[in-house]
């Protein structure tokens, strides 16, 4: 086989490689633009984790190519220091020190100063995290209980309102994690990252097919009462399964207003143990906290309507292929990957594991309840309902 001759991207390339990538294209699609394999691609994009680099721009202080050339027709016309630096408007100090770090007068080249200027210029900002030790050992911990960036950048704000020193962006954690140059995470805790991928990449797709089997008498989720679509009070659910290796699963339930998480076992998830296991669990709730249902249109809910009768608790569907309209339980099941992840098998986790496992998770503090914990809202709705 005739090998293909290397290639040296240009800086359009990479551009269209990194526009490509953050629309959530695969390694392979941006490949092929290029007529290389995906790992060509990957080589690029993994230099940073991932994460797109900033674009290089000069500071509108520093000297311009075209100063630099005024500079060397002085100096070839013997013109004095001083004189050159009063026609560009400089310090005569700026202009010594430009000809003393480029060669002197005799070796001065504008052309060569000015891309020496630019390459020194091209070294990476110190981390803030590198910076703040006692802050990085602060984010470490956090991240080893699972919390998202996003989570520990909020509860960071909310504990230390007044001290910037002991803030931190999640964006600035998420690139201290995959750019390890900057030398302040450890690479290790990218596996505490609810998607531990070695590169940050966009997420414009789902997995969900088509293929989830259809069931008869549904109620659209567009007939669900506005107090659940707007989360205006507690007591309306999202479910859905989450499935495993050798055909096991286990169902998930978060409530809409508080994100409240509930994980019940299951043997299997044929429609009748799978609506039993529900009964069950809606039993064990105040009435007031379970007043409907919001499930995806998989066949295990294709006996929803003894589910209702045994209950008094609607179940609204969500339309094909639109597992967005269950916003909360997709991001729960993301979440769960961590515990999780895919090709376990679940039939041998025990449900006190998932009860340890929702406790977890309720126990986090979320930007979308000002970083309060799922726990402490769902515990303040269940007082106001004693």
């Amino acid at each position: 086989m005739k090998q293909r001759p290397r290639i040296y991207y240009t800086e359009s390339d990479k551009t269209l490689m990194w526009d490509r990538w953050q629309k959530g294209e695969s390694l392979n699609s941006i490949a092929k633009l290029f007529d290389r394999h995906h790992s060509a691609i990957q080589g690029v994009l993994a230099r940073t984790g991932g994460i797109r680099p900033a674009p290089r721009r000069r500071s509108c202080l520093t000297l311009t190519l075209s100063e630099r050339e005024e500079i060397s027709r002085g100096v070839a016309t013997g013109r004095s220091l001083r004189s050159i630096a009063v026609l560009l408007h400089r310090a005569p100090s700026t202009v010594s020190r430009e000809i003393n770090r480029n060669g002197g007068r005799r070796r001065y080249r504008a052309s060569q100063a000015d891309q020496a200027a630019w390459d020194r210029a091209h070294r990476p900002k110190t981390c803030k995290l590198a910076q703040n030790r006692a802050l990085a050992r602060i984010v470490a911990e956090k991240l080893r209980l699972q919390w998202a960036p996003r989570q520990i950048a909020g509860w960071l704000k909310r504990h230390y309102p007044g001290d910037e020193n002991m803030q931190v962006s999640h964006e600035t954690i998420y690139r201290t994690l995959f750019i390890q140059a900057r030398g302040a995470l450890k690479k290790e805790l990218i596996q505490h990252l609810r998607r531990t991928r070695a590169m940050r990449r966009s997420r414009h797709h789902t997995q969900k097919t088509s293929d989830h089997g259809r069931i008869t008498n549904t109620v659209s989720i567009r007939e669900r009462p506005a107090e659940a679509e707007d989360r205006a009070v507690p007591g309306h659910w999202e479910g859905d399964l989450l499935c495993g290796s050798n055909n096991s699963q286990i169902a998930t339930l978060v409530e809409r207003h508080t994100r409240y998480v509930m994980l019940v076992r299951l043997k299997s998830k044929d429609t009748k143990t799978v609506i039993n296991a529900l009964i069950k669990q809606a039993h064990k709730l105040p009435r007031e906290l379970y007043k409907s249902l919001t499930w995806d249109r998989g066949k295990e809910m294709a006996d929803h309507k003894r589910f209702s009768l045994a209950t008094d608790i609607n179940v609204y569907f969500c339309d094909p292929q639109s597992p967005w309209q269950r916003g909360s339980n997709e991001n729960t099941n993301g979440l769960l990957r961590q515990y999780f992840p895919k090709g376990m098998d679940l039939s041998s986790v025990h449900q006190n594991r998932l009860n340890a496992v929702a406790r977890r998770l309720n126990e986090r503090p979320r930007e979308t309840l000002n970083f309060e914990t799922p726990a402490e809202r769902f515990s303040q709705c269940v007082a106001s309902t004693g």
